[in-house]
């Protein structure tokens, strides 16, 4: 089992386009597994229009919970809470569950032990079915942290079910930008392929995740995403590419038909035979070739 990861060093450059279209033409080769690693913003499952077949809660940290029945009113709990996280109402404390951070600090002052330390439900996770094969998704509440354990998780679930089930690969669709999502995205993969667009800070976008990637040992190769809006860009990351001995292994042309298929809910590859879908080809063609050395 080989597992691809499709980053970005910024968001907006096509990622889960690319992702959606590389799922359909994959599953024409070899047997599949999906996985978005995007758990703060996941949207393959917009192209994908998954059937949810399993869902869970997932519990990124713990909050304190005072128990009225055993709280004596000392005040310790609030002095030694550095978030403002316990309130003192008339003599009655409580903790805040949106200012609590979880530190325990409050748990281990209580004299009377009238402090519980309760998981805390962050977010959920999916398993669902799509006509390519199971996607694994998440969907992390707003204003929680621990992203990059939601990731694990994600990541975790796609490759058990990989192995059990027998499946080829393992396709990531990543998070954007170098932080520990990306890394928890990233961690032990096969392959990762940077989507790059041809923008003056392209070639900076490009480097900051390139030099994640490498920090982790993970061979890389690039897709320029829109090339031709901006030719002297992509000249200039087809030479960054070269210097740096990283195969660009596919320029997808500018094409309104891309985002006439992702209104319709299609990956581009199943919406058109066109320039965009053809160059996709190629690139598949070239990440198996890859996947198989």
């Amino acid at each position: 089992m080989k597992q691809v990861v499709i980053l970005s060093g910024k968001g907006g450059t096509g990622k889960t386009s690319v992702a959606a279209s590389l799922a359909h033409l994959a599953s024409q080769d070899v047997s599949i597994v999906l996985a978005d690693a995007d758990v703060d913003a996941a949207n393959l499952e917009l192209v994908l229009a998954p059937k949810e077949m399993e869902q869970h809660t997932f519990s990124g940290g713990k909050e304190a919970i005072i128990l009225p029945e055993l709280c004596t009113a000392c005040g310790r709990c609030l002095e030694a809470c550095r978030f403002d996280a316990v309130l003192n109402e008339n003599g009655v404390y409580r903790v805040d569950p949106i200012g609590c951070e979880g530190c325990a600090s409050c748990f281990y002052q209580c004299p009377a032990g009238a402090i519980e330390m309760q998981d805390c439900a962050s977010g959920l996770w999916f398993r669902s079915e799509t006509r390519f094969g199971p996607l694994f998704h998440a969907h992390l509440y707003p204003g929680q942290e621990n992203s990059g354990k939601l990731v694990s998780m994600v990541r975790q679930q796609a490759s058990v079910w990989a192995a059990e089930h027998g499946a080829d690969h393992v396709i990531i669709d990543g998070p954007p930008g170098i932080g520990c999502p990306v890394i928890a995205a990233s961690g032990g993969v096969h392959l990762a392929l940077l989507v790059a667009e041809p923008t003056v800070p392209g070639v900076h976008d490009l480097e900051r995740v390139l030099a994640t990637t490498e920090h982790f040992r993970i061979p890389a190769a690039v897709v320029v995403n829109k090339f031709d809006i901006n030719l002297e860009q992509t000249a200039k990351i087809a030479a960054f590419c070269r210097s740096r001995e990283i195969p660009l292994v596919a320029c997808l042309p500018f094409d309104t038909v891309v985002t006439e298929a992702m209104v319709q809910g299609q990956p581009v590859t199943v919406f058109s035979e066109g320039a965009v879908s053809r160059e996709l080809q190629r690139l598949w063609d070239a990440l198996r070739e890859m996947l198989a050395g």
